[in-house]
């Protein structure tokens, strides 16, 4: 598959749009409180891009449906708590993603402002992922494991692109290379365990396979940051490539959160 396939689909909101309206049971819990780790990177990479004035109109829209699929889920998750410590973690998350919200829409992207935006996401990041946690653990199931995990490369595609865009500005560059790299090998080694694991159907691993190749064209474009800067096409490639990679493991985590047993 080509790697720009998927860019029209991105810009419109894809993969996003099967979100359901409310949280049907715990691992759609598990999916949503992940997919809140994602949103608060995707929104940086967006907001990024927007500094770069790379893919600007794919970007303000992505920017745009992010924000208000977090303040959607981010109310049913709250709702949804099954526990008042759950819920005191999204009373916490709604204050942080104030913040972060501001530093979104506040003034218009500009590097002066990068500095802010990637602080906020940074809280909203860690409290989205203190949530996942939390739901898995009242799961209490390997299969809530394993979508926590699936959620979480969705995150890391979005954390990597958002990264590149910070260290291409740049903004603290050799913290975000290192970060990169970390988070590289966090992504793959979690592949593994999710195609080895014995509730991957076959349906799931032919995604994974998928996931693999998308993985190819992401990555070739990350390692184009050391010799190509701040150039035009590589930034161009990073955005399309993890949506595209995006794309793929968002329904990965979904085949896994339909798993009922």
């Amino acid at each position: 598959m080509n790697r720009r396939t998927l860019i029209v689909a991105a810009a419109a909101g894809f993969p996003l749009l099967n979100a359901r309206a409310q949280v049907l049971d715990l691992n759609d819990a598990i999916n949503k409180a992940g997919r809140q780790r994602m949103l608060s990177q995707r929104m940086g990479k967006a907001w990024l891009a927007l500094v770069h004035k790379t893919e600007s109109g794919s970007a303000q829209v992505v920017l745009d449906k992010s924000m208000a699929l977090f303040d959607r889920q981010l109310v049913e998750l709250k709702a949804y708590a099954p526990s008042a410590d759950i819920r005191d973690t999204y009373v916490k998350l709604e204050a942080a993603w104030s913040d972060y919200k501001t530093a979104l829409i506040g003034t218009a992207p500009g590097k002066a402002g990068a500095g802010a935006v990637l602080q906020a996401d940074a809280r909203v990041l860690a409290l989205a992922h203190q949530g996942t946690l939390q739901y898995e653990a009242s799961s209490g199931r390997p299969v809530g494991k394993l979508v926590n995990v699936a959620g979480r490369q969705r995150m890391l595609s979005q954390r990597m692109a958002k990264l590149y865009f910070a260290a291409t500005l740049p903004i603290d560059a050799p913290t975000a290379t290192a970060e990169i790299g970390k988070a590289r090998t966090e992504f793959l080694s979690a592949m593994e365990l999710l195609r080895n694991a014995p509730e991957a159907t076959d349906r799931i691993r032919a995604e994974l396979q998928l996931a693999d190749g998308q993985w190819f064209f992401f990555d070739q474009a990350l390692q184009r940051m050391q010799t190509a800067g701040a150039a035009a096409k590589p930034l161009s490639d990073v955005f399309v490539t993890s949506e595209n990679l995006l794309s793929v493991m968002d329904r990965v985590t979904g085949m896994y959160a339909a798993i009922k047993t």
